[in-house]
């Protein structure tokens, strides 16, 4: 199982203003390994991880996911491959304001077509493998953002995807949880040998990553084979 993009570019705006974020990017991540993007805001972090993830479609290149070429599919196709295949974990954590924890995770299985209360004691055992078997019926305004994140985890791998892409995850938790949150992703990657590839500028998350991608250095990188003629 691996994520390959392979020459990829994508631009925003109109022709005479048009912006380039990505520009021939190739570059790889494999399963079971937790790779952290680093770079400053606008280096293209995030829409790495859109088109990673097929909520956007590159300008140019190939999105490989496990061999499939994510950025030929129809937009059926790309739903289809978001809804089974893929987690997300949004920096706000994202969770639903009026729902128990555990609810999260069945909306979550009925999104996806399955019936819920068939899942229910799947979800209750997810949010206990994150730390939360404690906390299943608290809605959002009783968990403290540690424990939101850790539900959006628990979310994000309930339906066991292929591909796990994670914005920024400790951005809404103190400095204390930061640490504990990313080593708990890292631990659960390996345990569930998916994709995952994580943006962010925390430090604490690079280390706890099993590799480190610079955006500004892939990016350089890029420009220098281009002017070598590779």
């Amino acid at each position: 199982m691996s994520l390959e993009l392979i020459s990829v570019t994508v631009g925003f705006g109109r022709t005479d203003t048009r912006t380039t974020v990505l520009d021939g990017l190739d570059v790889t991540f494999e399963a079971g390994r937790t790779t952290a993007l680093v770079g400053p805001s606008g280096s293209g972090k995030s829409t790495l991880l859109a088109v990673a993830g097929a909520l956007l479609r590159p300008d140019s290149g190939q999105i490989l996911l496990d061999g499939d070429d994510l950025a030929v599919l129809s937009d059926r196709g790309r739903a289809k491959v978001r809804r089974e295949r893929v987690g997300y974990m949004f920096q706000s954590g994202n969770l639903l304001s009026g729902l128990p924890a555990v609810e999260q995770l069945l909306a979550a299985a009925y999104i996806g077509g399955e019936r819920p209360r068939a899942h229910r004691a799947r979800a209750e055992e997810a949010l206990t493998r994150v730390g939360l078997g404690h906390r299943l019926r608290h809605r959002p305004d009783q968990l403290s953002g540690g424990e939101r994140q850790r539900v959006a985890l628990a979310r994000a791998l309930f339906r066991s995807p292929k591909l796990l892409l994670v914005d920024e995850p400790t951005a809404a938790v103190d400095r204390s949880q930061a640490g504990e949150l990313a080593a708990l992703l890292a631990e659960r990657t390996r345990q569930d040998d998916c994709v995952t590839v994580v943006a962010t500028h925390d430090p604490a998350v690079a280390e706890a990553a099993d590799r480190v991608v610079d955006m500004a250095e892939l990016t350089a990188a890029v420009a220098g084979a281009a002017r070598s003629g590779h």
